[in-house]
């Protein structure tokens, strides 16, 4: 089936081609009387015109397309509200989000960021399934070019990022504790090399401390991973201490379902007998433990609104003065498994 040309809808709505193009355009105010803009518009939708985006933008040297290159972000549903907020402000500001998620190969990488470039994308959003530091992809640089979930390798690199907020999502985790009158926690963490480990794990003393409270090494539990069976470990080594913490808090939600395995194999009851705190607020895993998990939400969604819409500035110039990096505010969600301590007065 052939396309319906702007020639078609000006032969039906008895206008010349230049008409039609205006109406269509949206740039008839004031230079098409309303009457044939009416007439117009009804010969367009009587005949299915659809706008040719390709050659517009060979005219007008916008595509009105964002490309987003992915690092296992799609195929993490998890990661994946990034993706739903980014879609979401790109499709409300009349723009398409062309994904391609890479799943971690370089060489993919490599091609996909050319093959996003031969469709003339107006703009480009890096997106990493979590909180890396990354090496810049090669694009021209008038390009606007923003980091989801990661900041660059080079730190002088004028790009824009926005990467989650570890050190106030953990405040906020281990003052709930305190708050509870909790002056024992654990926190249970794994090994990998990654900027969320470093900096929860420093937030976790510096919050200590802040408090008055002793930083004790031997309540910092490290195994090789962040996954249930390694959280499983990390919490049943504080919790046979002689003098084991009465909370616990743990790098993400899959070491606290470990922590949950612990403290049952332990003879222990969450919370009356020990407390777990959580970070991510991973559905199916905080909402569905027994009981719901106290826990720190990953501003996934939030962050990828706020990368379309630093694209958007840039492409519009409307918002010049918004920030180019941003720590995005992580928000305590509070469940059940916070109390006091055993007999605390509280």
């Amino acid at each position: 089936m052939s396309r319906v040309t702007m020639r078609e809808v000006a032969a039906r709505a008895r206008v010349s081609v230049a008409t039609v193009s205006l109406v269509l355009n949206g740039r008839d105010g004031g230079r098409v009387k309303p009457e044939l803009g009416r007439r117009v518009r009804k010969a367009a939708e009587e005949l299915g015109y659809t706008p040719n985006l390709v050659a517009r933008g060979l005219r007008t040297s916008e595509t009105r397309t964002i490309g987003l290159l992915s690092d296992r972000v799609a195929s993490t549903p998890f990661a994946g509200q990034m993706l739903a907020g980014a879609q979401k402000t790109a499709w409300d500001s009349g723009r398409l989000l062309l994904l391609v998620d890479c799943a971690g190969d370089a060489d993919i990488e490599r091609e996909a960021v050319q093959t996003l470039l031969q469709r003339n994308i107006d703009a480009l959003i890096y997106a990493s399934m979590y909180h890396r530091v990354v090496e810049l992809p090669e694009v021209p640089g008038t390009l606007p070019l923003v980091l989801l979930d990661a900041r660059p390798a080079d730190e002088r690199a004028d790009v824009a990022w926005v990467v989650p907020d570890e050190a106030g999502g953990v405040r906020a985790a281990i003052t709930e504790l305190i708050e509870a009158g909790h002056t024992r926690i654990g926190y249970c963490t794994d090994s990998v090399d990654v900027p969320a480990v470093h900096e929860r794990l420093r937030s976790f003393t510096d919050t200590l401390t802040a408090a008055g409270l002793p930083v004790d090494p031997a309540l910092i539990s490290r195994v090789p991973d962040s996954n249930a069976a390694d959280g499983q470990e990390a919490a049943a080594r504080l919790l046979a201490l002689p003098d084991p913490p009465t909370a616990l808090f743990c790098y993400n939600d899959r070491m606290a379902m470990g922590a949950y395995r612990a403290a049952r194999q332990a003879g222990l009851r969450v919370p009356d007998d020990v407390s777990i705190v959580g970070f991510d607020d991973q559905e199916h895993i905080a909402d569905g433990l027994a009981p719901g998990l106290t826990t720190v939400a990953l501003p996934h969604y939030e962050m990828g609104v706020w990368a379309a819409r630093q694209v958007l500035s840039r492409l519009t110039e409307d918002e010049p003065g918004q920030p180019r990096q941003m720590r995005m505010p992580c928000r305590l969600v509070r469940r059940e498994s916070v109390a006091p301590p055993r007999g605390s007065a509280r």
